[in-house]
């Protein structure tokens, strides 16, 4: 009987227990970055990790060496591992739940449940009504009902939505390994990837080909899928070893414009065409524009013949959620999208190399520059900056924003600087006001040229800080402060609505990386795509100018 393999998640949740609970033992930082590295590589790995190790191969994944490797074969023969089984007989695994309410951690977690008892969210919670967490030494009433508050708050169902970033490069190499294959016609992503939305469900793919079941047939069989879900002559669903699923459609010829468009969506901006199309006596379907009055059908066999046909011009993909588009696209109107060619530079990168632009600022974070590193960095700098042909480093920096609204870096070291970031690392649950003129602060500094991703979210870890974003667009224009649209995947900060917003109000927008390894460079088209969702153009975008024009723009102190 073949073995069961467990799948990369179930491995990935084994070694995210496993560092928890080692944290929770006061392990070193650097196990505990291995382990949560390795659990992000396997869960995000798509083919199964399992049969990697057992064939001796998972040490070809970044971030896996011998020993993860060996606790993986460990795991797959065994069901458990060793390392965890003595930990959950040392520590009370619900403590993990205790160390994630916020304003607590590991190490009060622990001291809760040697002084306390407390092993368990409830005992937690019992513990803080009765009073005596506020009796333990080093936290007391302010700690006590902090607790409270957190515990009170109703715990969001929230969805875990797959990152844009994440399914990009998977959907990339699907669409080409159909278009490699002899009888594939024309490949296309579709759905909310195709409109780069920065959370994803299922991944759409629209294709015509000679031979349908054959395309289908070779789209099942590719190594990376661990589950054919449905599989025809025309539709096939599959799921990856890392989750994701998609759906590949092959469709006619004569009707690829109408498919394409419909399954790209969204649902909205497809309602309001049809309801547009309906009082004209036109009846549009997936399939085709039917003439109500003679039953006549038109089909597509180009999105830009749809769009024509129905009055408008074809509309970016970027732009189909019912927001104007459709009353733009027939008067002439629709903007013309910064595109990914427009970028010059990257302003915003904690690395030192670059691919494809004409500067990249070096913006490391001041509190990790103090003692005199500064000065060595400059050194650095200035060293790179003479062997890099046609790419100059820039000496910038990212300051925190402090609870007052001050820099932490002194303004004699900023004037020396040619690029300063401002961004807010922590006290994101202070009062709306508060925060509103935290920033404004920051802006009103003449050594501060943007503030890094200005609204604080994560996705799917933290919702937005609650600011007065109006007020800190006036300020942005009063002092010639410019925003970032940071191009992390768990950022995408501003998101479209902010960013649009910030555009039509006036102010320029910087598009950055943030970058901390070389390979996040790319994430640059990540917020590319956020602009074009929210309607800007490269006039718009601060870095689509030579470097001596962008100083042009900058504050003059």
């Amino acid at each position: 009987m073949a073995q069961t393999l467990p799948s990369n998640a179930q491995l990935a949740e084994q070694f995210e227990l496993l560092a928890d609970l080692l944290e929770l033992d006061g392990a070193d930082a650097f196990r505990l970055s291995a382990y949560r590295r390795a659990a992000t590589r396997i869960r995000e790995s798509a083919v199964p990790v399992a049969q990697l190790a057992l064939d001796k191969k998972a040490t070809r994944l970044s971030g896996i060496g011998a020993t993860i490797e060996g606790k993986i074969v460990e795991y797959t023969e065994t069901g458990d591992l060793a390392a965890l089984a003595k930990l959950r007989a040392k520590l009370p695994t619900g403590l993990v739940d205790v160390m994630h309410v916020p304003g607590l951690g590991p190490k009060t977690a622990r001291k809760l449940w040697t002084e306390l008892g407390v092993q368990s969210e409830a005992g937690l919670r019992a513990a803080a009504e009765q009073g005596r967490l506020a009796e333990v030494q080093g936290l007391g009433p302010k700690t006590q009902e902090k607790v409270l508050a957190s515990l009170a708050k109703p715990r969001k169902a929230v969805e875990q939505k797959t990152l844009l970033g994440r399914v990009l490069p998977a959907v990339d190499a699907a669409v080409e390994e159909l278009r490699a294959h002899p009888a594939a016609l024309r490949v296309s992503e579709a759905g909310s990837v195709r409109r780069r939305r920065e959370t994803v469900r299922d991944l759409d793919i629209i294709a015509t080909a000679a031979d349908p079941a054959a395309l289908t047939a070779h789209f099942a069989a590719q190594p990376w899928v661990a589950e054919v879900v449905a599989q025809g002559s025309t539709k096939t669903t599959v799921v990856s070893h890392d989750g994701l699923r998609f759906d590949l459609r092959v469709v006619p010829p004569e009707s690829y414009g109408n498919l394409l468009q419909h399954f790209t969506g969204s649902k909205a901006h497809n309602v309001a065409l049809r309801e547009e199309a309906v009082g004209r006596g036109l009846s549009v379907s997936e399939y085709g524009v039917t003439n109500t009055e003679t039953g006549e059908v038109f089909t597509a066999a180009d999105e830009e013949e749809l769009y024509e046909f129905l009055g408008y011009a074809w509309i970016p993909p970027e732009l189909r959620e019912n927001r104007g588009e459709l009353a733009a696209a027939r008067d002439g109107t629709l903007p013309t999208l910064v595109e990914l060619d427009d970028i010059r530079g990257d302003l915003h990168s904690h690395t030192t190399w670059s691919d494809g632009r004409t500067y990249l600022a070096v913006c490391d974070h001041a509190r990790r520059l103090r003692d005199g590193r500064l000065e060595q960095q400059e050194e650095e700098i200035a060293e790179l900056d003479g062997r890099t042909k046609g790419l100059q480093i820039l000496r910038g920096i990212e300051v925190d924003i402090r609870a007052d609204g001050s820099l932490d870096m002194p303004d004699d070291d900023l004037a020396a600087l040619d690029w300063v970031m401002a961004s807010v690392h922590s006290g994101f649950d202070k009062p709306r006001g508060e925060l509103t003129r935290r920033i404004q602060a920051a802006m009103e500094s003449p050594h501060v040229d943007c503030v890094g991703h200005p609204t604080g979210r994560k996705i799917n870890r933290r919702d937005p800080y609650d600011v007065d974003f109006e007020a800190l667009l006036e300020t942005a224009l009063e002092t010639g402060t410019f925003l970032e649209i940071n191009c992390q995947p768990d950022r995408l900060d501003l998101d479209d609505n902010h960013a649009r917003a910030a555009a039509e109000a006036g102010v320029k927008l910087v598009i950055s990386t943030d970058a901390h390894r070389v390979h996040e460079l790319a994430n640059m088209r990540l917020g590319v795509a956020q602009a074009r969702r929210a309607w800007i153009g490269a006039d718009q975008v601060v870095n689509a100018r030579a470097w001596r024009d962008v100083k042009k723009l900058m504050k003059k102190p």
